[in-house]
């Protein structure tokens, strides 16, 4: 078997070496195999974007107790001999993974909130400082233990991502704190973490349905204003300079007595 190297479905599970090759074992090779080498797949795996998976084996006979329990050995002279191979482990692990009892993913607890505070807001406020955690476990062994990544990430979407940070591992969850951007609108706490032999989990959607993820973020009301904006200082001094000078235009225009012209 082969697969296209371009698929990210596709999970390379055993290969060829980098000597064989794949052909018809009564007939001379008239032209170039179609596999060789370690593009050759002897068991394969696909996972679909719905999370169904399937296991192609190139030999029904890998899984027959002859060759569970034969011994095996390899080639090169003075190689070690071993006592049985290793296909019943691996047959174990090909079914649990295919059968969903392993390399399963879920979320627990999500919760987000202003640093600081312990709930979250109606409404968060441009800049703010926000603490986001998720707990994420996996199956195995057919029992719910904490997941153990760190390329997990969080994105801040409002169509497009505008803050995109790792969640940190602390304890059982992840966190991260991070500032809101300068910009309000209807925005989202994305996490989409999809890696080869995992289920995709994809939380925006699901959970924006209950509230949770689909957060408002509002500009700053009138009185969270500075009262005066540091960079402006030269606008101010240009404004107030211009009154005074005025005031005493004034002065001086209104007070100011012509002298009479004399015969």
């Amino acid at each position: 078997m082969v697969a296209d190297p371009d698929n990210p479905l596709v999970l390379d599970i055993l290969t060829g070496s980098s000597t064989s090759y794949s052909f018809f074992p009564d007939k001379p090779i008239t032209q170039y195999p179609h596999a060789v080498g370690k593009n050759t797949l002897l068991i394969a795996g696909l996972q679909a974007r719905n999370n169904a998976r399937v296991v192609f084996s190139g030999s029904l006979d890998f899984f027959s107790d002859a060759f569970f329990n034969s011994a095996v050995q390899k080639a090169a002279p003075g190689s070690k001999r071993y006592s049985q191979t290793g296909n019943y482990e691996l047959a174990v692990a090909l079914s649990r993974w295919v059968f969903k009892e392993e390399g399963v993913l879920r979320v627990g607890a999500v919760s987000h909130h202003r640093v600081g505070e312990l709930t979250p807001p109606n409404a968060y406020t441009v800049t703010d400082l926000v603490e986001y955690s998720i707990v994420i476990e996996k199956l195995s062994d057919g029992k719910w233990v904490p997941f153990d990544g760190d390329d997990i990430q969080l994105e801040f979407v409002r169509i497009d991502p505008f803050v995109r940070t790792f969640l940190k591992r602390n304890g059982g969850k992840y966190s991260v704190r991070f500032k809101l951007p300068d910009v309000y609108g209807v925005f989202q706490f994305k996490v989409d973490y999809n890696r080869l032999g995992y289920t995709h989990l994809l939380l925006a959607t699901a959970a924006s349905t209950r509230g949770i993820n689909c957060v408002s973020v509002r500009p700053l009301q009138h009185t969270q204003y500075e009262r005066f904006i540091p960079s402006a200082y030269p606008y101010y001094a240009g404004a107030f300079s211009m009154m005074v000078g005025l005031f005493m235009f004034s002065i001086v225009f209104l007070h100011m007595k012509e002298k009479e012209k004399s015969d």
